[in-house]
């Protein structure tokens, strides 16, 4: 079996590696200005496709990186959630995020807790961090409802370097929580 074929359900959503069938989606995403206020900003196509393309790599390179996430109900691409740690980051992050026109339906945390599951159970992680800005209180939101709390401060690697505050737990709190 191909990564590329790891499907993960919730009661709502499916995940699922990216593919080129969500570039429509992911590029409207991209080009949203309220979905990426706290994502580097407004990304002009190209650069989305590039982005999009990254995820793939790191999904070949790595084994792992933000799934796709997919509206059951509607068959709809509505964001990315999952492992991400690309060169230089702060720690094994589980990340959210959603398009602003699905905000408000818990769709992150569901997403969020199967990828969690995940990380623990197959990639072995023993700490999962969430990279948060300091004023994101929608995100900060979510990271409650999982059960993290703020670790520590620290500049993201460049080309960002945007201070964040650094939000998560262990391994051992995260199936304290579970039971």
């Amino acid at each position: 079996m191909s990564i590329f074929d790891l499907r993960l359900e919730t009661e709502r959503l499916l995940l699922r590696p990216p593919a080129l069938q969500d570039f429509d989606a992911f590029a409207a995403f991209c080009a949203d200005p309220v979905t990426m206020q706290h994502l580097g900003g407004v990304q002009a196509k190209p650069v989305a496709w590039r982005s999009l393309a990254g995820l793939v790599g790191s999904w070949q390179l790595l084994g792992y990186s933000m799934f796709s996430v997919i509206e059951k109900s509607s068959g709809r691409w509505i964001g990315r959630v999952g492992p991400w740690q690309p060169y230089g980051w702060p720690g094994t992050e589980v990340g959210w995020s959603i398009a602003s026109e699905f905000w408000g339906r818990g769709y992150a945390p569901e997403a969020a807790r199967a990828t969690i599951d995940w990380a623990f159970d197959t990639l072995g992680w023993n700490e999962v961090i969430h990279t948060i800005a300091p004023d994101n209180g929608n995100s900060q939101v979510v990271a409650r409802k999982l059960g993290s709390s703020i670790l520590r401060s620290t500049h993201l690697p460049p080309p960002n370097e945007v201070l964040v505050d650094v939000w998560g737990q262990s391994r051992a709190q995260w199936q304290a929580s579970r039971r």
